[in-house]
């Protein structure tokens, strides 16, 4: 399946911000469609077959949860039940606003595959779960790949994989929470847009509103922002989000952003006419002149308004011979002039 993205697709980053609560998770649902995201994306994983017992959190998860708790132990509380799948996705529906959600493994591709969603998302993580990669790849669905953390090998790699298949898109991603301003690297969104020739988007894990709409600029056809009830709420990811005031916000930058960026196309704007009719010069006689008069340059002057023959006009008459009795200040007309 072929997803065009005509205008930018904005997706609000739910993951594991809803803390197990899918009252919570219906209020994030509420609050991305009233913002205007196009899309809400959960996670789908079963801590089992994501991490070992004993993997540590990364740096910024330390922040939240128990002191002593493990990364499995922190998946372990945050995963969504198959039927939690199914009462969000039902909720959706009816909402109006995409369901997505980030397989981590085969069979919750699997499982989302049963489940109807449109779209599969991917993330910067498991760019190089080639296992994963070549049945999303199969499923015919659009696939959106993250790319954080990720070399150029290793995305060609897993470009090779979707080979001859029009059904995925590249986001350009600093896999941190928040990411420095120096890491973010948008102009990386050329380069994947002209080596791979696919749909691009962002990632945005900043702080702001500024990378995301910069990215717009660059070709981003995608963004994917993180969304919090509370920045002070526990879990991992909570004060890396944005609210909905934000998202919101967010969105209207996206959406008034591609309104200015228009098109490749150099046209006269409508709002130009009057502009263009008065202040523009138009061409006129700075003295009398008789029938039979050679017109030379300095003949001639330039006055507001536009409505004349234009200065660009001049080389028509110059050295040509007046027909009739012309008066000083008077707008210069083609038909003044003798045809040769």
């Amino acid at each position: 399946m072929t997803v065009r993205f005509e205008k930018c697709y904005i997706i609000a980053e739910i993951g594991v911000n809803h803390n197990g609560s899918m009252t919570l998770a219906k209020k994030l649902i509420d609050e991305a469609k009233f913002a205007g995201a196009d899309a809400v994306k959960f996670q789908t994983f079963k801590a089992e077959k994501l991490s070992k017992k004993n993997t540590p959190k990364v740096v910024y998860q330390k922040k939240s949860g128990k002191k002593n708790e493990t990364h499995f132990e922190m998946l372990k509380r945050l995963e969504l039940k198959d039927k939690d799948h199914l009462f969000l996705k039902k909720y959706c529906d009816k909402k109006k606003i995409d369901f997505i959600s980030t397989a981590y493994d085969i069979d919750s591709a699997k499982f989302l595959n049963r489940l109807g969603v449109k779209i599969f998302k991917t993330a910067s993580a498991d760019i190089v779960d080639h296992q994963m990669h070549k049945f999303l790849s199969k499923t015919g669905k659009h696939v959106i790949i993250s790319t954080g953390m990720s070399t150029i090998d290793e995305i060609n790699q897993v470009v090779k994989i979707y080979k001859n298949k029009k059904n995925f898109s590249l986001l350009h991603c600093t896999s941190n929470y928040p990411c420095s301003d120096k890491s973010i690297n948008i102009r990386n969104l050329i380069t994947l847009k002209k080596k791979y020739k696919c749909i691009v988007g962002y990632s945005d894990h900043s702080i702001g509103n500024l990378a995301s709409v910069a990215s717009i600029a660059y070709g981003a056809k995608i963004i994917e922002k993180h969304l919090t009830l509370d920045k002070k709420m526990n879990g991992p990811d909570h004060f890396a989000s944005i609210t909905t005031v934000e998202l919101k916000s967010l969105v209207n930058d996206i959406r008034r952003t591609e309104k200015i960026l228009g098109s490749k196309l150099k046209k006269v704007q409508k709002e130009e006419m009057s502009m263009k009719n008065v202040s523009r010069k138009s061409l006129i006689y700075k003295t009398n002149l008789n029938m039979g008069h050679i017109v030379r340059d300095k003949d001639i002057t330039s006055i507001r308004p536009g409505i004349g023959l234009l200065g660009n006009k001049i080389e028509l008459i110059i050295g040509k011979k007046i027909k009739k009795k012309v008066i000083k200040g008077s707008f210069v007309r083609v038909s003044d002039f003798e045809k040769k």
